[in-house]
């Protein structure tokens, strides 16, 4: 009897012991960093970063580091890096930053200083490879500006801030969600022509998922929950 009970013992410790590992183990770190169309925009917790925290599953934390209004131009006129959100993005110690940043920087106002950007967006890049720290990072293509407004020009981020994303990406080795020419026809998920609504959001909680999980070099926690999606 004794031997059983034994024999039964150290099967259920086996059968356990994946599941006590797993829950041991620390969520991948995922910070979301950009303007209003990361922020929210009204919709709070219905906004990107936490619908892309949901499909990416536990084996994530992923946190919102936008705030509205913010450009990556040094000399734009709300500088993203010079913002309190963005010490505590860096503070997060992300493994995997999402950088969504442009679209305030097509106003007239801002891209007059367009010769800075390319490297601006390379210091940015490097403040989150500070002292040995290697994440991996996403620079994004913005969503299409379908009617510009607040001075926010979708043909300068056509024509020349997306080019010169591509440059960064190329120069830091990093990766790429394309936000642009995957909603091109989703016009209707763009009430006021700029920020998506909650079901443009659902569109890019999955595009940045998708990318995420199909980076053959990517951070993937691999568990029963993502196996299933």
């Amino acid at each position: 009897m004794k031997t059983k009970i034994k024999i039964w013992t150290t099967t259920l410790i086996l059968l356990l012991l994946p599941i006590l590992m797993y829950a041991q183990e620390k969520p991948i770190r995922v910070a979301c960093v950009g303007n209003s169309i990361t922020e929210g925009a009204g919709w709070g917790e219905k906004a990107y970063p936490a619908l892309l925290g949901a499909l990416l599953g536990r084996g994530y934390d992923v946190r919102n580091f936008g705030l509205g209004g913010r450009t990556l131009l040094m000399k734009g006129d709300f500088p993203y890096r010079k913002e309190e959100i963005f010490e505590h993005a860096k503070e997060f110690d992300p493994q995997i930053v999402i950088i969504k940043l442009g679209t305030n920087d097509s106003k007239p106002w801002n891209w007059k200083y367009k010769d800075d950007f390319f490297n601006d967006y390379v210091e940015l890049i490097k403040e989150f490879r500070q002292n040995d720290r290697n994440p991996q990072i996403f620079v994004c293509f913005p969503p299409p500006v379908f009617k510009d407004g607040f001075g926010i020009t979708n043909s300068i981020i056509h024509d020349n801030i997306m080019p010169i994303i591509d440059s960064v990406k190329k120069t830091c080795n990093t990766l790429l969600i394309d936000f642009n020419s995957t909603m091109i026809n989703d016009s209707t998920f763009f009430p006021d022509g700029i920020h998506p609504n909650g079901d443009g959001y659902g569109i890019m909680a999955k595009i940045a998922s998708d990318a995420v999980k199909a980076n053959p070099i990517g951070i993937i926690k691999k568990n029963p929950e993502s196996e299933r999606k």
